[in-house]
């Protein structure tokens, strides 16, 4: 009986230290993610002399990474969702690892294809392993921060690749830069392993993912695939598919786009992104308070992609100094990353607690096909002169950000508001 009484008593609530231990522990595996994703665009003029192909080539070994990313990403949730988190996302870390040492060792094409294929299956179990040990495992008081930290490793696990893999390059040579980036993979696999206790869920927290014991769901979205019905869910994907619209017009050809509409020397333009990405990093530390209530997700990111577009429309029309455009960047990165912690819990809240993997892994697909989709429109944009189209392209991505975040509140409620009546 009184095994019986122990067993019915909710968990109790993680405590601090538990839930800084397992948001690090997360983050610093999402920031390899994001440092594997950009370890062969900075060696680009290592491997076109090595592989006798052009950059067209090369970037289709991108294209081939992000689109297995994507059908991984929305498979893994279901894997997620039906056993544990923990071997799935050892498991991307070795794949991750694997296509460094393919890149490494590749005599040729489609070696390189062949890693980015593995590459891409590692990288797409992160989101919905990440976001299910936050949901079942992080106390919801501190879910903002916990979504700070991760967006804030992945930006920096981007910034980390160039400044990797290249002074490798340049002093040995590209081969053992990759096989570098491998073995670095694989040290954050050790230390994962290492501290794998914090990575696993508890027989309730289980039951509650499968939908399994006394907290089952209701039959609407007990099904495998009953979550697809939920309108919310496509919102979300559509929002992440802009997002990363917009984040790959910023990472590849704003920066340009305003260098020659504002004659930006070339050394104050390559940091653009750098300033971007720090103080996009710095935004979302204020973001992981602002989203402690989770009522106001969506003012917060409408906020956010408003002052983005704002700037990204003052670099495309009006006249300034040079020294202003790094400026503008730095303003825009702070105010879409305060609106990244807040981007995660509008997912969260039309989430059903049995779908938590599932409902990741398809809306963080979105981010994939974007990063795919996105450098065709604005190539085209820059390869016609259009500068002033790229940004203003980029104020309208974002501007339909707001509006895509806002439609997820009324998806919700509508559904919500069904389910009362």
């Amino acid at each position: 009986m009184p095994a019986s009484n122990s067993l019915s008593k909710p968990p109790r609530a993680p405590g601090l230290r538990a839930d800084a231990t397992l948001i690090g522990l997360v983050g610093l595996a999402h920031g390899i993610s994001h440092f594997s994703q950009l370890l062969l665009a900075p060696l680009f003029p290592w491997l076109k002399d090595a592989f006798g192909v052009g950059y067209q080539e090369l970037g289709f070994v991108l294209t081939v990474f992000f689109v297995v990313s994507c059908a991984v990403q929305a498979m893994s949730g279901f894997v997620v969702d039906r056993f544990s988190p923990r071997p799935v996302l050892y498991a991307g870390l070795a794949m991750l690892a694997g296509g460094a040492f393919l890149y490494a060792s590749a005599q040729s094409y489609w070696m390189l294809l062949a890693g980015a294929v593995v590459g891409g299956i590692g990288n797409g179990v992160f989101h919905p392993v990440d976001y299910t040990l936050f949901n079942r495992r992080v106390a919801p008081t501190r879910l903002g921060h916990a979504y700070s930290v991760h967006g804030i490793t992945g930006s920096l696990g981007w910034a980390l690749a160039p400044a990797f893999v290249v002074p490798l390059a340049v002093a040995f040579s590209w081969r053992v830069a990759l096989l570098s980036a491998g073995v670095l993979a694989l040290a954050v696999l050790a230390v994962l392993v290492w501290q794998g206790g914090h990575l696993v869920l508890t027989r309730q927290e289980v039951q509650k993912a499968t939908g399994q014991g006394a907290n089952a769901p209701s039959a609407a979205v007990a099904g495998g695939l009953d979550f697809l019905r939920i309108p919310a869910v496509w919102m979300c994907f559509a929002f992440f598919f802009f997002y990363a619209a917009a984040t790959s017009a910023v990472q590849a050809f704003a920066p340009e786009a305003a260098r020659q509409l504002h004659d930006v020397p070339v050394a104050m333009a390559a940091v653009c992104l750098t300033i971007y990405m720090v103080c996009s990093a710095g935004g979302m530390v204020l973001g992981g308070f602002m989203a402690a209530d989770p009522q106001r997700c969506e003012r917060i990111v409408g906020a956010g992609f408003a002052v983005g577009a704002c700037m990204a429309l003052a670099m495309a029309y009006l006249q300034m100094p040079a020294v202003m455009v790094p400026v503008l960047f730095g303003l825009m990165g702070f105010a879409t990353g305060t609106a990244g912690p807040s981007r995660d819990l509008l997912v969260k809240r039309s989430t059903p607690e049995n779908a938590t993997g599932r409902v990741y892994g398809v809306v963080y697909a979105g981010l994939d096909i974007g990063q795919a989709v996105a450098p065709l429109v604005f190539g085209l944009l820059m390869d016609r002169g259009q500068l002033r189209g790229v940004l203003v392209g980029l104020a309208v991505v974002q501007g339909v950000l707001i509006a895509s975040a806002f439609n997820v509140r009324r998806a919700r409620r509508t559904a919500l508001v069904a389910r009362l009546t």
